[in-house]
């Protein structure tokens, strides 16, 4: 009997699922069922998948859908009491699952483990410190202000808590793992494991590249969580809606001259403004503002010859340093 049961969804992920799987498989704690949900993926995917022999894995196949709706489907087929779920272009480190396994049984107190998260490129490389969050025991405030899960591959959750809290919100495209942390949090308790152990991969295909549709769905939770927490927690909500704006400031500012969306990034900045006026006291802001007018204005050539001489124009990651997780 497997102690933990990996979801992992997938579509059209022939560049990266062999990685994703074989980092699985190579995991410290062996006793795992691995529920592979392909989505109707229409290139090599399933060749790669099926080139792994080994019993421990389960492919079910099914129309396309979103990750929520997939996610679910893989729920629909464990037989654990813990359940992790991996994106298909993601990696773990070989002791994950093992080290949040413990972390679980050592603390019957809490439904949720976690660890740090770092991102990788296309090819692998480090790219930056991704979320290295400590909290502990009761951690709601903290995720109403910052999603500091950093992304959909992170948990190990206790699978009674899916059955109390229900399951992913099929009508998110985007973001539906951050909501399901904020009701995992409103419920239970969290623990860390203070070590790297996912690496997020970023690429110009992954679903965090859509800007627009990470803006929408994320003001769709926001506005859904604070019209129903308590009274002492509705003071959060300007602080929530400035980080995601940091955050898609940071993701519009770091594509190549010429990709960028003048009039949204313009619109993200004056959302940042409007909703934390502290950022007027940071280089950061005015640093963002100079780069887009860069971006905007001059030929693709040249802005990019001025920010590679200007890296320190270039560089928006301290927004990351300006995202407010307590107050």
């Amino acid at each position: 009997m497997p102690l933990v049961s990996v979801i992992i969804p997938v579509y059209n992920a022939e560049k990266t699922i062999q990685k994703t799987i074989k980092s699985v498989l190579e995991q410290s704690l062996p006793d795992f069922e691995l529920i592979i949900i392909n989505s109707s993926s229409s290139d090599s995917t399933l060749n790669q998948i099926s080139s792994f022999q080994d019993c421990r894995i389960k492919l079910f196949t099914y129309p396309q859908a979103n990750a929520s709706v997939n996610r679910n489907r893989g729920l629909l087929h464990t037989t654990t009491e813990f359940v992790s779920f991996l994106d298909a272009d993601d990696l773990w480190k070989p002791d994950k699952l093992k080290s949040q396994y413990q972390a679980l049984q050592e603390n019957n107190d809490a439904t949720v483990a976690y660890s740090f998260t770092d991102a990788i490129d296309e090819n692998d490389n480090f790219l930056r410190k991704c979320s290295h969050a400590t909290w502990t025991g009761n951690v709601y405030a903290q995720l109403l202000l910052d999603d500091f899960i950093g992304s959909g591959s992170n948990v190990m959750v206790r699978r009674q808590a899916f059955r109390e809290v229900g399951e992913f919100d099929e009508l998110l495209t985007n973001a539906e793992d951050t909501d399901m942390w904020l009701k995992l949090a409103a419920n239970y308790n969290f623990i860390p494991i203070k070590k790297v152990q996912i690496l997020y991969r970023i690429s110009t295909n992954s679903k965090s590249s859509n800007i627009l549709g990470s803006e929408a769905s994320n003001l769709r939770i926001i506005n859904k969580v604070f019209n129903n927490v308590p009274h002492t927690f509705k003071q959060l909500k300007p602080y929530r809606v400035a980080n995601l704006y940091k955050y898609l400031s940071y993701k519009a500012l770091t594509v190549e001259p010429g990709q960028q969306k003048t009039f949204h990034t313009a619109r993200f900045l004056w959302m940042i403004i409007i909703n934390d006026s502290t950022i007027l006291k940071k280089m950061i802001i005015y640093k963002a503002i100079i780069k887009l007018i860069i971006m905007s204005i001059l030929p693709k050539q040249l802005a990019k010859l001025l920010l590679d001489k200007f890296p320190k124009i270039s560089d928006v990651s301290t927004f990351f340093g300006y995202i407010k997780t307590e107050i």
